[in-house]
């Protein structure tokens, strides 16, 4: 279904009251006790695959993305006035004309395309596309036109109530520890892709693929990297245990390419390199900013298992049962390695603490808590 800003309207109430939403939504007792048995017995940062994906299938007919000659959506380099992003995701979406060139588009059509192109759960879609707009679009929460990277000019937000896109939602949406983008208030700018970060997410994926486990590895040595460097990182209870690792998970639950062979999908260096506007091989990468691709010959997870929010959450406990680290909130205090946390009894007014948050469905609650 293709959503309408009439469509996004009804389902206003409901986001507002996100993330209680994600916690309804996860809160079936049949399908947390599943993933509670598996998760525990199968200790990867993969094992919520067996739980959603259960029965793998492809439909290569419907899970092509048509992006050579003749498509409609040859690939394009954004121009002069073309807003780009850190969501290498979104970016590739505007420069093949999924989602509007410019660089700015309405919640309905952020839902419609990731959906379509990459199979996000519609529910993932609508939280994501709305909070970011009502985060950093333009204010007009059910209808806002929200810029990728970036203000949007007066032509498109004639009131100047543009926002500042994902570039301008640090420690609101946007994380410290990201993937391939550097920290706000260490480097100066949170979106522009930083080549050392790419070799390193590839140094830790040998054999020409990177997986899921791969990924939270990568995840766990940034996390260190940052607290040990950034005088400022930031772990933020909905930004550092919930937009993290949607930006380290998504990589591969979104970019890997499906076939026969590899129903769940594989991740191939090539794949990852045009995700992320990466040329040259290893030990000698580089990097054209906002030009990232969907490559060719790509197919798309199947419908049949879209990215749920259970699916994310699995993939959220998992990786958190491997490294409850993640599970941190707090910051470091204007020195390096000066991290304090703050106690999420504290923050749940000790309904839940680190190590019960790895129980049941006790994230998406303590998520729930978070919107109130």
């Amino acid at each position: 279904m293709k959503p309408s800003s009439a469509s996004v309207l009804l389902l206003a109430p409901l986001v507002a009251a996100f993330p209680a939403w994600v916690a309804d939504a996860a809160s079936d007792p049949l399908i947390a006790a599943r993933a509670e048995d598996l998760l525990k017995r199968q200790k990867g940062a993969d094992s919520a695959t067996a739980l959603f994906e259960a029965a793998p299938v492809f439909h290569a007919e419907a899970q092509y993305i048509d992006v050579g000659p003749g498509s409609g959506h040859e690939w394009k380099a954004p121009g002069p006035g073309d807003l780009r992003g850190p969501c290498p995701g979104l970016n590739a979406f505007a420069n093949h004309g999924f989602l509007p060139r410019n660089g700015y588009a309405t919640v309905g059509q952020f839902i419609d395309v990731t959906g379509r192109v990459v199979g996000m759960g519609t529910l993932v879609s609508t939280v994501l596309a709305t909070l970011g707009a009502t985060l950093d679009g333009n204010g007009a929460k059910w209808w806002p036109v929200s810029a990728i990277g970036g203000t949007p000019p007066r032509s498109i937000a004639p009131l100047g109530l543009g926002g500042n896109g994902i570039s301008g939602s640090h420690n609101k949406y946007e994380a410290d520890a990201s993937p391939t983008r550097p920290d706000l208030y260490q480097a100066g700018n949170n979106y522009q892709t930083q080549v050392d970060q790419f070799q390193q997410l590839i140094d830790a994926s040998p054999g020409g693929y990177v997986t899921m486990d791969t990924i939270t590895s990568f995840r766990s040595k940034r996390f260190d990297t940052q607290k040990s460097t950034n005088p400022y990182f930031f772990n933020g209870p909905f930004t550092g245990l919930f937009a993290q690792p949607a930006a380290y998970n998504f990589i591969f639950r979104f970019m890997a390419n499906h076939s026969a062979e590899a129903p769940v999908g594989e991740l191939s260096y090539d794949v990852l390199k045009s995700w992320f506007a990466i040329s040259g091989e290893s030990g000698s990468y580089s990097v054209q900013q906002g030009h990232e691709r969907i490559p060719h010959n790509w197919y798309r997870r199947a419908l049949e298992y879209p990215y749920s929010v259970e699916y994310f959450l699995g993939d959220l406990l998992a990786t958190a049962r491997l490294h409850p680290k993640f599970l941190d909130v707090g910051g470091n205090q204007g020195q390096v390695d000066s991290f304090t946390g703050v106690d999420i009894s504290d923050l749940t007014g000790g309904v839940f603490h680190a190590t019960s948050l790895l129980e049941g469905d006790n994230l998406a609650c303590f998520a729930a808590q978070l919107a109130t």
